[in-house]
């Protein structure tokens, strides 16, 4: 893969866009049939959303270059693929740009606006204060993941219907944080985090307790604006299912096999995002 690719973790901006899209998707309850003034404003949400993702992604490289020494020497700026001066400059471009390509949206829908000044504040103060308070930065984290969904869906005028897919996906991501934190206790500079500050055990736990309120808020659909007798419902159902069984593998051998915890957290994330698009269907 291209270094620059590599540099804004091109991965991780597909799951940016999919959740985006999912979000308007869900928001709307029509399927994929929306008029085509909605498919250009879910589609410049998703963009901006990728867009200011992959800034965040390249202002984290630049910011924990000497924590990347031992933990991810593979990255970029660390092998020299990539200046630290040019990855600057493409974070602050990144940045402008995706709010650029979402201001006809926001002038419509002002609720965007307000979740993307949000969403920056939020990501701009975790990388530069919050990152280094551990805990506190994993929440920061959890809730830009969750702000994903609400932003797709404010492209479309209703945000509120997201609100305990987003809360899922604070819980599950807060999870995988302290999995990520456990993982890179080792290397970690400058950084107080949970697994430095009160141990592998307390963190386990944690993500354990972060899995467990994610899968208990999977059946609030059922319970709010979906029938489970319905053909949505069951679909819904099996791959909530699915999700949150995989989600209970990736803490189940915690603090051991941190990697692969991880692995099985991107999993399940992937499949609740198919369960999620299963209530747009409604």
């Amino acid at each position: 893969m291209h270094p620059l690719l590599r540099l804004v973790r091109a991965g991780n901006l597909g799951v940016s866009f999919a959740g985006t899209v999912v979000g308007g998707l869900v928001g709307r309850g029509t399927g994929v049939s929306l008029p085509l003034g909605l498919w250009v404003a879910v589609l410049l949400a998703a963009l901006s959303a990728s867009l200011v993702t992959a800034g965040g992604n390249v202002l984290n490289d630049v910011l924990d270059l000497e924590g990347d020494r031992k933990n991810h020497p593979d990255r970029p700026l660390v092998t020299g693929e990539v200046s630290v001066g040019t990855a600057r400059a493409l974070a602050v471009g990144l940045f402008v740009v995706g709010a650029a390509v979402v201001v006809p949206v926001l002038l419509v829908q002002p609720l965007l606006g307000v979740i993307l000044a949000v969403a920056v504040a939020a990501l701009l103060g975790y990388e530069f204060l919050l990152k280094a308070r551990g805990f506190v930065g994993n929440l920061v984290v959890g809730l830009l993941t969750g702000m994903v969904f609400l932003y797709g869906a404010a492209a479309v005028g209703d945000a509120l219907i997201l609100v305990p897919f987003a809360l899922m996906a604070f819980f599950a991501t807060l999870s995988r944080e302290v999995v990520k934190d456990m993982e890179d206790v080792a290397g970690d500079v400058g950084r107080r985090t949970l697994p430095m500050t009160r141990g592998m055990p307390f963190s386990s736990g944690l993500a354990r307790v972060g899995v467990g309120v994610a899968i208990a808020l999977s059946a609030v659909p059922l319970l709010w604006f979906v029938s489970a007798a319905s053909v949505v419902g069951i679909m819904y159902l099996v791959l909530v299912l699915a999700a949150d069984g995989v989600f209970i593998l990736s803490v189940a051998y915690l603090p051991g096999r941190l990697h692969a915890e991880q692995t099985m957290s991107k999993v399940a994330m992937t499949v609740a995002l198919l369960a999620f698009l299963a209530v747009a269907f409604r």
